[in-house]
């Protein structure tokens, strides 16, 4: 009979997570995502794995927790900090898939911030929580390169598959006691910063250098996007730009970049005032 497990988890890069933990284990997943449409909770519903949407951790949620009788849970982007009370029910704790090489790059945007940073390789680590974020003991760590055309959106795909293969093989050994953790080194802990909208906000009077500029679409795709504000055709719009040379005005499909600069008179000045051609 397989061993009952919690999995905390949201967004669009945790399916695999949960396909791999369900070879091993009678899975039981909470997530924030309502949306039926969701890849996590599609994945449920086409696989009956029961499933609770949560949009904090109420009484409610705590006993329907309980009822489960897990001795162990996992998190993976969720989105959610988790309380004290929910981190006790777990006599072996919860278990995160954090897509860094902890200590570096704790917090909410650890992908973002190192394709921001110019980094050439990162990783995944698995941790057991404690009460700080990103702070606990380690499981294990495997290292990974950043391509030069990387995304945070195809970044994050693969480290979160990574890290599903790391956790099952060591989840056994963990559980059977087997495992030795290892302590993160606190002193060289670094830290992310949550994004907003605003972040990806540029001023077309200075425009960040090309080099950044490319970082910063990469890293902020798919959200929050690089964007502006400018007169197009004498109409104040909205302009996002996005990898692989492409653009979007307000209003309109994705375009190439040649299409804006031919397609509207002011397209190759802006084009001209950001570097990118």
């Amino acid at each position: 009979m397989k061993g009952k497990i919690v999995f905390f988890g949201a967004g669009p890069y945790v399916s695999r997570t949960v396909e791999v933990l369900i070879r091993e284990f009678e899975v039981y997943v909470f997530t924030t995502e309502t949306d039926r449409n969701d890849p996590l909770l599609l994945y449920c519903i086409h696989t009956n794995i029961p499933h609770f949407s949560i949009k904090k951790f109420d009484h409610e949620v705590i006993v329907d927790i309980k009822k489960i009788g897990a001795k162990i849970a996992v998190l993976a982007y969720f989105g959610l900090i988790i309380p004290d009370d929910v981190l006790d029910l777990f006599d072996l704790g919860i278990i995160n898939i954090h897509p860094s090489l902890l200590p570096k790059l704790r917090g909410p945007t650890p992908v973002q911030a190192a394709i921001l940073a110019g980094e050439k390789t990162t990783g995944v680590s698995i941790i057991k929580l404690d009460e700080e974020v990103d702070h606990g003991p380690i499981l294990g760590m495997i290292n990974h390169t950043i391509a030069p055309n990387d995304t945070s959106d195809s970044l994050y795909r693969t480290l979160f598959k990574m890290g599903g293969d790391l956790l099952i093989r060591a989840l056994p050994k963990y559980i059977a006691g087997k495992l030795a953790l290892q302590e993160q080194d606190h002193s060289k802990a670094t830290f992310t910063e949550r994004l907003t909208r605003y972040s990806g906000l540029i001023d077309l009077t200075k425009p960040p250098q090309p080099l950044q500029l490319d970082r910063m679409i990469r890293a902020y795709y798919p959200w929050p996007g690089v964007w502006f504000r400018t007169k197009l055709n004498g109409v104040e719009r909205t302009v996002k730009l996005f990898p692989e040379q492409k653009i979007q005005v307000e209003g309109k499909n994705i375009m190439k970049l040649s299409d804006f600069a031919n397609g509207y008179p002011e397209g190759r000045l802006i084009l001209s005032k950001l570097s990118i051609s």
